[in-house]
Formats: C-alpha cells, sequence, structure tokens
C-alpha cells in the first residue's frame, strides 16, 4: 500500500444548539383562593406542598413570580394547562411564558 490509499479522513459533527429555554410565570390576582393556587402548581408543575406554597407567596407579594423552567413548547403547554385547570373552576389565575435570558 502506498502512502495515498492511508489518507486520514476526518469527519466533522454538526453542533446542535440547546432549544431555547422558557419561563413559566405566575401572574397574581385578587380573586383565585391561595389554597386553590398551590393546588394548581403542585397538580400541573409537580411541585411539592412547601415550595408551592413559597411560589404562591412570592407571587402575591411581588405580583409574578417565575415557576419553573422549560423548553418552549412544553412551558406552554403547562402555562396553558394550568390556565384551563383554573378556568375550570371558575378562576382568572393565569400563568404566562416568556423566554430566559
Amino acid at each position: 500500500m502506498s502512502d495515498t490509499d492511508l489518507k486520514t479522513r476526518t469527519r466533522t459533527k454538526p453542533k446542535l444548539d440547546r432549544p431555547k429555554l422558557h419561563k413559566v410565570i405566575l401572574v397574581n390576582d385578587d380573586f383565585t383562593p391561595r389554597e386553590f393556587v398551590v393546588v394548581v402548581l403542585r397538580i400541573e408543575f409537580r411541585i411539592g406542598e412547601e415550595q408551592a406554597h413559597r411560589i404562591m407567596i412570592t407571587a402575591h407579594q411581588k405580583g409574578v413570580c417565575v415557576v419553573a423552567v422549560f423548553t418552549r413548547e412544553i412551558a406552554e403547554t403547562k402555562a396553558k394547562n394550568a390556565c384551563d385547570l383554573a378556568r375550570a373552576h371558575g378562576y382568572p389565575l393565569m400563568f404566562t411564558t416568556e423566554p430566559e435570558e
């Protein structure tokens, strides 16, 4: 074999970007009972009782609170499901999403 038969091939792997993350934000309102907010957080976001209570209190005191961070599709789905659950029980509870910086 000659040197030309043993050429080294280099392969480049395409660099994949990580998906952009989005924050799910709980928006405080004066109508939804605090206990119900905790229930929604526990059901939809699978958050423990204590953490759900802290998130609810933070939103109550500051007006908004970041609940969790997910990929865009998951964040939007969880926010929509949480809002739908609240609407089904007659409450105006609102969750929004925004890109993480």
